[in-house]
C-alpha cells in the first residue's frame, strides 16, 4: 500500500508529477491533450494524500479529477476536439464493454479516472480519452458570468449529486434531505431543489448551513452538532407536515463522507425512503440493515456520473438553476501544498480550484 510519505513526496515536488505525466508525448489514437484551465480539490484527493486510500495506478501520480480546459492536440480520430473548451468527466468508461452497452457505465471495469487510473489534472496539461468529453459552449458560459476554471467542479462535485438525485427519482413535491452540506452536498442541495424538492440540509458547520440556505435554497437547515438523531428526525418530520409534504418516501443523500454523517442519514429512514450514499469514508459504521426491510426502503451507492448526463448537469449551471460562483474559489497550482492543508483543516469551506 502506498505510504503517506510517498504522497507527501508527490505533493511537495509539484514539478515532478508534471514531468512524469507525459505531456510532451503525442496523444494516441482516440486521445486528446487538454490544457488545464482549472482542477478542483476533492475530498477524494485528500483521502489519497492523507488517509492512505489507494490509487489504482502506481506512484508517482499527479492527483486531480475535476478538470476543465481547452483541447490543444489530438490523436487520430479525435481531431474534431482541437480548440474546443471541455469538461473532463471524473470517470471515463470505455463505452465498448458489455457493461457499457447495457447502460452500466459507472461499473465499467476498463474505466479511467484521472488522478487514480491515469495522470490527473493538478498539472498544466493532461492526456485523456476523447470519448465522453463534455463540450462547453463558451458563449453561454460568458453569458452566465462564469469562467472556464469555475466549471471544472462540474466534473464531480456537481455531476455526482446530479446522478444521485436523478437515480433516486426526485420529483416536485418530494422531501430531500442532504446530510453534509459542504462541497458535494452543497450542490446536492441545489440540484434536488432544481428537480422540485423541498430540501433540508444537515451539517455540523454553521457556515456551510448558512451558505446552503442563503445561496443554495435549502428550506430548512439543522445542525447535527446541536441535535441528536431523534431530534433531527422530529424536526424534519415537523417541517414536512408544515409544508404539506409526505411523511414517507423521503429522499436522503449522505454527502458528508463521514461515519457520523452515514449514521445520521441511516437514522432518518422512513417508510419507502431512498438512501443515496454519495460521500466516501474509510471509517466503518455499525447499522441494523433490518431497518431497510422494516421500512421497505432502499439504499443506493453512487459512483460518479455517466458522461452522457454531463450536458444536462451543465445546463443547470448555464441556465442559472445551480449557482457555482458563491461556492468556489481559485488558487494558483503552485500553492497546492498550502491549499491541501487548508482544505483538510477546514480553513477553506468553498470548493478550491487550482489554476496552472
Amino acid at each position: 500500500m502506498p505510504t503517506i510519505a510517498a504522497y507527501r513526496w508527490l505533493m511537495t515536488a509539484p514539478q515532478a508529477p508534471l514531468q512524469r505525466a507525459g505531456f510532451d508525448a503525442v496523444a494516441a489514437p482516440g486521445e486528446v491533450v487538454v490544457a488545464v484551465a482549472g482542477c478542483g480539490v476533492c475530498h477524494t484527493d485528500l483521502g489519497y494524500y492523507y488517509d492512505g486510500v489507494r490509487t489504482n495506478a502506481p506512484l508517482p501520480l499527479a492527483l486531480g479529477h475535476e478538470i476543465s480546459g481547452h483541447v490543444v492536440a489530438a490523436g487520430a480520430g479525435a481531431e474534431a476536439w482541437v480548440g474546443r473548451a471541455v469538461i473532463v468527466p471524473a470517470v471515463l468508461p470505455c463505452g465498448e464493454c458489455d457493461l457499457c452497452r447495457r447502460g452500466l457505465a459507472p461499473i465499467c471495469r476498463a474505466q479511467k479516472m484521472p488522478g487514480n487510473d491515469i495522470q490527473g489534472g493538478f498539472a498544466s496539461h493532461i492526456v485523456v480519452p476523447a470519448r465522453g468529453l463534455c463540450a462547453v459552449d463558451e458563449k453561454r458560459l460568458a453569458a452566465a458570468g462564469l469562467a472556464l476554471w469555475q466549471v471544472s467542479i462540474v466534473a464531480d462535485a456537481l455531476t455526482t449529486p446530479f446522478q444521485a438525485v436523478r437515480r433516486a427519482g426526485v420529483t416536485p413535491g418530494d422531501l430531500a434531505i442532504v446530510v453534509g452540506a459542504g462541497g458535494v452536498g452543497g450542490y446536492c442541495v441545489q440540484v434536488a431543489r432544481a428537480f422540485g424538492a423541498e430540501v433540508v440540509a444537515i451539517d455540523v458547520d454553521a457556515r456551510k448551513l448558512d451558505a446552503a440556505a442563503r445561496d443554495g435554497g435549502a428550506a430548512l437547515t439543522l445542525n447535527a452538532g446541536e441535535l441528536d438523531a431523534k431530534a433531527l428526525k422530529k424536526a424534519t418530520s415537523d417541517f414536512a407536515k408544515s409544508r404539506g409534504l409526505r411523511g414517507t418516501e423521503w429522499k436522503i443523500f449522505e454527502c458528508s463522507g463521514t461515519a457520523a454523517g452515514q449514521t445520521t442519514a441511516f437514522g432518518l429512514l422512513v417508510h419507502g425512503a431512498t438512501l443515496s450514499v454519495v460521500g466516501f469514508t474509510m471509517d466503518k459504521v455499525e447499522l441494523r440493515l433490518s431497518n431497510l426491510m422494516a421500512f421497505d426502503a432502499r439504499a443506493l451507492g453512487n459512483w460518479g456520473c455517466p458522461p452522457e448526463q454531463y450536458p444536462a448537469a451543465l445546463d443547470l449551471v448555464l441556465d442559472g438553476k445551480v449557482q457555482l460562483a458563491p461556492f468556489v474559489e481559485t488558487h494558483p497550482l503552485d500553492q497546492i501544498n498550502h491549499v491541501f492543508h487548508a482544505v483538510h483543516a477546514r480553513e477553506i469551506t468553498r470548493r478550491a480550484v487550482l489554476v496552472p
